[in-house]
């Protein structure tokens, strides 16, 4: 109960800023507020802020060159606000790592890694997606190397990439700064996100827009789910 009143109060400063309305739309707070009760009561205040930060930073670095963007036709929709699909395709592998953590405390300190590592991917993902279509000189198709116009799925370029890993390290950073995981952990989530964000690009290379049910939300499932998973992976190696 404390942290659905913790969560609630937070939450209503934010929509009370008027910073909501530009970031998500009305549905997309709503469940970004189903989402905030999950994080702060699995993981406390150092769980949802990392996730604000991922919100706060992707939406921002979504506005980059937006009028640009927009008249070329790759900008993302609403103007960059995110609805329920964006919400949960972002974070529903981050909100399981959280509950996870409730229901096997034993693994807690692993599973915090596997929630750290699947923001670090999807603000990686995001960095490399919009810093890429905003200034990369070249893109390339990453299943043929080919060039390819800037937006194209799976296209991928060198200032693109760059950005992705500065992306990840930013929630790297900020989940060991607090305390959520220890900060030899911080390489192990840029490593699993530079890993899952390339396997998204091959399969929106391969598969996006070719399988009707395999949207960009079910993608970004799959990209922080494997990042994730890499993240964990890694941790659990390092540790033997």
């Amino acid at each position: 109960m404390e942290a659905l009143t913790i969560n609630s109060v937070g939450f209503g400063l934010f929509i009370g800023s008027g910073k909501a309305e530009k970031l998500l739309t009305p549905q997309g707070a709503a469940h970004a507020y189903v989402l905030g009760n999950i994080l702060w009561y699995a993981l406390g205040w150092r769980g949802w802020t990392t996730c604000v930060l991922y919100l706060l930073a992707g939406s921002a670095v979504t506005k980059v060159k937006m009028a640009e963007k927009t008249a070329r036709g790759i900008a993302e929709g609403r103007g960059g606000r995110r609805g329920p699909e964006n919400v949960w395709g972002s974070a529903a592998t981050g909100a399981a790592c959280a509950l996870a953590c409730v229901v096997w405390p034993q693994r807690a300190a692993l599973l915090r890694v596997g929630y750290a590592a699947s923001l670090a991917t999807k603000l990686g993902d995001t960095f490399a997606s919009e810093i890429g279509k905003a200034y990369g000189r070249t893109t390339y198709l990453i299943t043929t190397l080919r060039p390819v116009p800037a937006g194209t799925e799976g296209a991928v370029s060198l200032e693109g990439t760059a950005a992705g890993v500065g992306g990840s390290l930013i929630i790297a950073w900020y989940a060991a700064a607090i305390g959520l995981m220890p900060a030899s952990a911080i390489g192990v989530c840029a490593v699993a996100a530079f890993v899952a964000c390339n396997v998204e690009s091959v399969l929106g290379a391969t598969t996006q827009g070719k399988t009707a049910w395999l949207t960009n939300e079910v993608i970004n499932f799959v990209n922080t789910t494997v990042g994730a998973a890499v993240g964990m992976a890694l941790w659990a190696l390092m540790l033997r």
